[in-house]
């Protein structure tokens, strides 16, 4: 590495929501970025809607505002959660409804890339911003800077390195932060759907056979599958024609929402669940699917990995003025500030994921049971609804 790399305060490896709102949240904090990363691609002409949707939750939507990355979405492309109905593999049905528990909404439904394409305009205006559309190979932590070598041959330094790179991070690889991954032996199979019958801002789930179905509401009448299949069956339903994958979907569905127009190719990604036994290391620090995955049943993967940012950028804001970005001190306030939130939902999605996978009459009749008490409860209801808004 060359002995004179331009240097920053913190350098972010990884785009995706995660990796771009925290580029943007410390720049606009005063701090000079480095963002390791590429821009948005486009949306084929072929697809009227990007296939990977996010549930955003009221905590998600007050980082973005303050960023003003909220107001720049366009209005269009944007669903509100008004109500959502989950269903057992029994007779159970739970109902939470924003009304009841006096939120304006349950969450936002949102394309991936909506999201992406408006960071990607907040960050092209930010002075103190360096976007490098290229890849980390080296990391060498130092005491006064972390210095990362880069695939162009350039080398940078910063303060802090922040590892936003994903599931599979190359910068967790770096510092040796060991990872326990389980998988599901599950692919969440996702396309959209334009339906025939208004779905009315209601976001449906059915448990079945170990399986979970949702419907999303879109805007415009659409709807945007999540289907948590065994990994042969998800093979399968992929391999379907848009029709018969239609069919499929109205079948398993009961024809709640009537006959459904597939309108995007149906995708799928592994299901796992991954922890790791610690957010930091000397000068780094990991957020996103970098420092946790957990099932998608609850929608609530990308929402824990923007509490990461505000997290962090809330600890970086309040640093004693003698302390720099690397500070050990300062790294392991994140790190206990983010500890009960990640494990409270990674063993609640656990958990019911091996609820609903255990097979047989008499687990089946337990579980329902057990949906159908938590229905009876309007404070609990309430109580798991402001949860889910963090």
């Amino acid at each position: 590495m060359t002995a004179h790399p331009q240097t920053f305060d913190v350098a972010v490896i990884g785009g995706g929501l995660v990796g771009k709102t925290a580029a943007l949240a410390l720049t606009l904090g005063g701090l000079r970025v480095a963002l390791l990363a590429s821009p948005c691609a486009p949306l084929p002409a072929s697809a009227p809607f990007d296939a990977r949707v996010y549930a955003l939750s009221s905590s998600s939507q007050a980082l973005l505002e303050r960023l003003r990355v909220w107001q720049a979405l366009d209005a269009s492309r944007l669903a509100p959660v008004y109500d959502m109905r989950v269903y057992g593999d029994a007779h159970a049905e739970l109902h939470f409804s924003a009304f009841q528990a006096s939120v304006p909404q349950l969450a936002w439904i949102v394309e991936s890339s909506v999201v992406e394409r408006a960071l990607d305009s907040a960050l092209r205006f930010q002075p103190n911003l360096t976007w490098l559309d290229t890849r980390a190979q080296a990391l060498d932590v130092k005491t006064d800077a972390g210095v990362v070598g880069l695939a162009d041959g350039k080398v940078i330094a910063a303060d802090l390195i922040i590892g936003a790179d994903g599931a599979h991070s190359w910068v967790r690889a770096q510092i040796g932060s060991k990872m326990v991954r389980r998988d599901y032996r599950q692919t969440g199979v996702v396309a959209n759907f334009k339906a025939e019958k208004p779905h009315g801002e209601v976001a449906y789930q059915w448990f079945r056979d170990g399986e979970i179905i949702a419907l999303l509401p879109m805007p415009a009448g659409h709807v945007s599958l999540v289907w948590s299949a065994r990994t042969e069956h998800a093979q399968e339903l992929i391999a379907l024609a848009p029709e018969q994958l239609a069919a499929e979907v109205e079948r398993v569905t009961l024809g709640t929402l009537g006959q459904l127009e597939c309108v995007t190719p149906a995708q799928g990604f592994p299901l796992a669940l991954q922890t790791v036994d610690r957010l930091i290391a000397p000068r780094v620090a990991l957020v996103g699917d970098a420092a946790h995955l957990i099932h998608p049943l609850a929608g609530q993967g990308m929402n824990l990995g923007l509490r990461d940012v505000a997290s962090l950028a809330e600890v970086i804001a309040a640093k004693e003025a003698f302390r720099d970005l690397g500070d050990a001190v300062l790294l392991r306030r994140y790190e206990r500030a983010r500890r009960e939130d990640i494990r409270a939902l990674t063993v609640a999605t656990d958990g019911l994921q091996r609820l609903f996978a255990v097979p047989g009459h008499l687990a089946r009749a337990v579980r329902n049971v057990g949906m159908a008490a938590v229905g009876a409860q309007p404070l609990l209801k309430r109580w798991l609804v402001t949860a889910a808004l963090g």
